[in-house]
């Protein structure tokens, strides 16, 4: 680590929990970001001033102007660009030492598989099931932590899911496909703007610890928020000894 990268992280340096060792683990690490939305913005500007080295973000969206109500990444000057495009210049402002690989298009198949593979921990800020779905089958058979967050009307959730741990439960153990939920979106459904930057943040905040060797994450609780009263509601769940993506076959 050189002089300039010992002053830009210093406050994390200066925490017991961090030091210049987790620092160091952050700079060499890789995120996989999915989404580059509401979820994604403040996720990824974190990570980015986190300093973790290199950050890899999937979306195939440009950037609209009622986006610009809750994705704080993008702004008026890039509305028609590609989400990825936007957001990769954001975080060449904030922290040009971040390898930023921008991808304009779904993450998934073959792709999503070599991609998980070459990543450290993903964080899904998808909207939509199926991502969801696909995204943690693949992270289960990897063994790769995953971080999922969820924003709509005032309620936001909030789920890591650490793989190398083999007792760890799984995305489908807590929404198997026969509940038949529908997905919400907030093009369609609203969304409390400040909401989607609490639950990217602590998507972030979640990876930072795994990322760093550090603190204690929320494997196995589901963190829900309801943003219209400000309470915290924490669903303890476990693995699911019939579940057909992450039980021993």
């Amino acid at each position: 680590m050189n002089d300039s990268q010992l002053l830009r992280y210093s406050r994390h340096i200066f925490l017991d929990e961090i030091g210049i060792h987790g620092q160091q683990r952050l700079l060499d690490s890789h995120a996989l970001v999915i989404g580059a939305g509401g979820l994604g913005c403040p996720a990824a500007i974190y990570l980015a001033s986190a300093g973790v080295g290199t950050i890899s973000i999937y979306d195939p969206d440009i950037v609209d102007i009622t986006n610009l109500q809750r994705q704080i990444a993008h702004d008026t000057f890039t509305l028609g660009m590609q989400k990825v495009e936007s957001i990769k210049i954001r975080l060449n402002a904030i922290n040009p030492e971040v390898i930023v690989n921008a991808i304009p298009r779904i993450l998934a198949g073959d792709e999503l598989e070599k991609m998980v593979r070459r990543s450290d921990v993903v964080l899904d800020c998808s909207d939509n099931f199926k991502t969801r779905y696909e995204v943690n089958a693949v992270c289960v058979k990897n063994r790769i932590p995953l971080i999922t967050g969820a924003a709509i009307y005032l309620e936001g959730h909030l789920c890591t899911f650490d793989f190398r741990n083999s007792a760890t439960p799984c995305y489908f153990c807590l929404y198997d496909t026969n509940l038949n939920v529908a997905d919400m979106r907030c093009s369609v459904m609203g969304v409390f703007s400040p909401l989607t930057g609490v639950i990217g943040s602590m998507q972030a905040a979640e990876a930072i610890k795994l990322l760093g060797d550090f603190g204690t994450t929320i494997a196995g609780r589901l963190q829900v928020l309801d943003i219209n009263s400000m309470t915290w509601e924490s669903l303890v769940f476990e693995k699911n000894a019939s579940c057909e993506v992450c039980s021993v076959k």
